[in-house]
């Protein structure tokens, strides 16, 4: 008959075992340059995918800094601007989010109210790469 292990034992393998899991996720950063209008996304420090942009026109702004995301939205309805579907929203800070737009022949140029628009499959990657990866492990950079 073979001998049982201590709960202890089996509580602390378990333990380990979550451990070792949560930190299987890869790091993600996105880096989005308001100058050039365009994304660069990261995984572990090897380069993704770029895709261009669409943020801030004259008279509004995209805010500059470094965030992480708290919000993730399927599908998202702009209370601000007319219920505007906002689909694979990724909110950063406050009310401003990354998310797909209908309105691709504008991307690479600065049209939006303040938020970071992509085309609705970049999106739609990056909405899941982050869901998939955690929140807690991406990385949000805006810059001038």
């Amino acid at each position: 008959m073979p001998a049982r292990l201590p709960a202890s034992l089996i509580l602390a393998v378990l333990l380990l075992l979550g451990i070792a899991a949560q930190s299987a996720h890869a790091a993600v950063t996105v880096r989005v340059q308001l100058s050039t209008q365009t994304m660069l996304v990261a995984v572990d420090g090897t380069e993704y995918a770029t895709w261009p942009v669409s943020t801030a026109r004259r008279g509004y702004r995209t805010p500059t800094g470094t965030y992480r995301p708290y919000s993730l939205q399927r599908m998202h309805y702009s209370k601000l601007y007319d219920f505007t579907p906002m689909p694979y929203s990724i909110f950063f800070h406050g009310g401003y989010a990354i998310h797909g737009t209908f309105e691709v022949r504008n991307l690479g140029r600065p049209v939006s109210h303040g938020c970071i628009r992509l085309a609705p499959d970049q999106a739609q990657s990056l909405f899941e790469l982050i869901q998939a990866q955690g929140s807690q492990n991406t990385t949000i950079e805006i810059s001038p």
